[in-house]
């Protein structure tokens, strides 16, 4: 795993197409039981070099009901972008993430994975990509049938601050998902 690390984070394939350049950012490690698939590094975590390293982060371990040792320690949960790099800015946020990076780095990742008992899908991109079936659902839908897709998978909304609108939309969110998120997480990392 670390000699696919080191190789995921020297690539500078996309080069051309980020503005802020190439900074591969993801965490793995052949015990993870639990990884993050989420959308792309922010400006924040471009800079920093560190996953989820921003107010997004901060939500989503709330989410999740875990401490911030807890998410950072590589043997128990891997962190893995659909876009490894920051895609830069556009009219209203950040740009999609660049397509090369999933059908390329994921794979490989994945397969160093035999431990691995669930895979959090953070928002659209995710979902889209790993539950192919449901791209004509919106991201609402996806999240409130999330028990569909357990017990590999855990759809969930990007935590990021924009989406508190969508939160005071959906109530139950909060009162039936995250319950269930925070139970199935604390689960598997008592495993031993």
């Amino acid at each position: 795993m670390q000699s696919l690390l080191k190789q995921i984070k020297a690539c500078t394939r996309c080069e051309k197409e980020l503005a802020l350049g190439p900074r591969p950012i993801v965490n793995a490690h052949s015990e993870n039981k639990i990884i993050i698939i989420g959308q792309a590094p922010g400006s924040v975590v471009h800079k920093s070099g560190i996953p989820w390293d921003d107010q997004s982060g901060k939500n989503l371990r709330d989410w999740m009901g875990i401490d911030k040792a807890t998410f950072y320690n590589e043997e128990k949960i891997a962190l893995m972008p659909m876009g490894f790099c920051y895609p830069g800015m556009g009219k209203s946020g950040d740009l999609p993430p660049i397509k090369r990076c999933a059908p390329l780095w994921h794979p490989p990742i994945l397969s160093q994975l035999k431990k691995l008992s669930i895979r959090l899908l953070i928002g659209t991109y995710a979902q889209e990509y790993y539950l192919p079936e449901t791209k004509k659902m919106t991201l609402t839908a996806r999240v409130k049938n999330f028990e569909s897709y357990l017990p590999d998978y855990f759809v969930l909304p990007h935590p990021s601050p924009r989406n508190n609108i969508w939160q005071k939309k959906h109530p139950w969110f909060v009162q039936e998902v995250l319950p269930v998120l925070k139970k199935r997480i604390h689960g598997i990392l008592a495993e031993p």
